[in-house]
């Protein structure tokens, strides 16, 4: 198996990569992997002191649960794996508060204030209420760490994979008539022969198109690489979550190797 990065935007949290000589079990595993069992930080319990705006309770709750948190898997574990057996303490829980009284405005992520100054909102701006005069809202939220297999509120990204198309080409009558149908994005004329835009290969899946559209003379086929993109919403880096999903299966593996071992 052999990986190599395509793409890979740090400041807007995407990376793509193609992943040879696999199967699609495997990266369909992973993708599984990242989505669900990846774990991080998010509101689970809201408990109101004062709220006298135009918002029910259960919305703000619904709206902090939903609000990214900045993650650090290094200084906190799962409920249920804590020593605290779940119970609840410094090392499996966290707590974030809010005091807002204004005259008229919004109430921003960024006026949650974290015990923890690494788990904080990955979205500063995003809104929570609309106070208006004389209106209050006082809270303390309690984050822990969960998996997005329990709620999305957990799941780290979006991720999903494609076959790598290869290309055969072969006497091509009607080139323009094929860059047409693919809209440019997978094809070039040079010298009047029909050519395969190689970088934009991995972007566009358009080239099925042409098979009709060449009468067979251009023909798609998949081996064993795979294209993989994926898009964290923040709380955990790309890197991050590859490498904790990885972590993960090579236990999960460990695991079932020992169950097995045992039934025999």
């Amino acid at each position: 198996m052999e990986v190599r990065v395509l793409e890979n935007k740090k400041d807007e949290g995407k990376l793509s990569f193609v992943i040879k000589d696999t199967t699609a079990a495997f990266v369909n595993t992973l993708r599984r992997i990242m989505v669900e069992e990846v774990p991080t930080m998010a509101v689970e319990d809201v408990e109101f002191r004062k709220n006298s705006s135009a918002l029910y309770d259960e919305m703000i709750a619904h709206r902090l649960g939903l609000t990214p948190l900045k993650t650090d898997l290094k200084s906190y574990n799962l409920p249920e794996k804590c020593k605290c057996e779940g119970k609840g303490c410094a090392r499996c829980q966290l707590k974030l508060t809010l005091k807002a009284s204004k005259g008229s405005g919004i109430i921003y992520a960024s006026e949650l204030h974290s015990k923890d100054p690494a788990v904080k909102p990955v979205c500063p701006k995003m809104p929570i209420a609309k106070l208006l005069k004389g209106q209050s809202l006082e809270l303390e939220a309690t984050a822990v760490l969960g998996k997005g297999k329990v709620h999305s509120k957990w799941s780290p990204c979006i991720a999903y994979y494609k076959h790598k198309p290869s290309i055969e080409i072969g006497n091509v009558k009607n080139p323009e008539e094929i860059m047409e149908a693919t809209h440019g994005n997978v094809f070039e004329i040079k010298n009047g022969k029909l050519e395969v835009i190689k970088d934009n290969l991995f972007k566009y899946d358009l080239a099925g198109v042409a098979e009709e559209a060449s009468n067979g003379e251009v023909k798609v086929k998949h081996d064993n690489d795979f294209i993989f993109h994926m898009e964290s919403w923040g709380q955990l880096s790309c890197k991050e979550i590859l490498n904790q999903a990885i972590a993960i299966f090579n236990e999960t593996y460990d695991e079932l190797n020992e169950e097995i071992k045992k039934a025999k």
